[in-house]
């Protein structure tokens, strides 16, 4: 069963992201389980925790079909000791929230290099990272983000996304979300069925369709390679819908979130129901 959701607001607190899913009629939905702009943030309580979960089954979404996302500030490639550690530790607050709130996946971007060491040494930053955090952590795992490739960013190349994963030491808890717009943006073609085939078998070659947790469904204003993160709501941008019709009859894409994270949350609903339309 293909469970789409988009990324809702947690405004007010954690327990309405739930509610806010069930309203634009999603079977899975994203959140920050924390302001994705600051550092800190208070602890979740544990009043907050059990709405949370009650909410969680009144909507009748499981916890396997929420993908939360940490901080934006958050680089576990970073080239500086001191803010490498600060990102370690803001990453393992963010797999213990999610513990705490029974929920099995945290979605994040791998990090950048910034133009101070090899993209190499960053990506074994990055798995060390990882494997630092899960050590001191149980249940969660650690979804990586393909990423469009701007600055320095790294996870633009499904190359990136292998080397992590084989430096990982729980293969259990290691896994990988596929963002439309950014796998467009990176270079990879996904604007006809004949180049979906492709560029998901140049996937399943090099990673693996088996590390597959989550998709972000998103159409891109930016043109193919652009390496450019610019999201568009669905059949607006330069992908189109086909795409979307690969995705939404294709069964590897079964049974995961698939989070619309598209410009305008007033269309949600009706990008929701549109993309279940097109399942033949």
């Amino acid at each position: 069963m293909k469970r789409v959701g988009a990324h809702v607001s947690a405004a007010g607190g954690v327990d309405k992201a739930p509610l806010n899913a069930q309203a634009i009629n999603a079977k899975a939905f994203a959140l920050f389980t924390k302001n994705q702009r600051r550092w800190q943030a208070k602890p979740l309580s544990e009043d907050a925790i059990a709405a949370f979960k009650k909410n969680l089954r009144e909507v009748e979404i499981l916890p396997d079909y929420v993908l939360p996302h940490d901080s934006y500030l958050i680089n576990l490639g970073h080239p500086g000791p001191d803010e490498l550690q600060k990102s370690r530790g803001a990453f393992l607050d963010e797999l213990q929230r999610c513990e705490q709130l029974g929920l099995k996946l945290l979605n994040f971007h791998p990090g950048a290099h910034l133009g101070k060491i090899s993209e190499r040494e960053s990506l074994n930053r990055i798995a060390d990272s990882i494997n630092w955090a899960l050590d001191q952590t149980s249940q969660v795992t650690a979804v990586i983000e393909n990423t469009a490739g701007q600055g320095t960013t790294l996870g633009h190349q499904f190359e990136h996304l292998a080397h992590i994963i084989e430096r990982v030491g729980d293969k259990e808890r290691v896994g990988v979300c596929l963002d439309t717009c950014h796998t467009f943006a990176a270079g990879y073609d996904l604007s006809t069925e004949e180049a979906c085939e492709k560029t998901f078998l140049e996937f399943e070659q090099i990673v693996g369709f088996k590390w597959l947790r989550g998709m972000h469904l998103n159409d891109s204003k930016s043109d193919l390679g652009s390496r450019v993160d610019r999201h568009d709501s669905l059949g607006k941008g330069k992908l189109g819908w086909n795409v979307f019709h690969y995705i939404m009859n294709d069964d590897r894409f079964e049974d995961m979130p698939l989070i619309l994270e598209t410009t305008d949350s007033a269309l949600w609903p009706e990008e929701i129901h549109q993309l279940y339309e097109l399942i033949k």
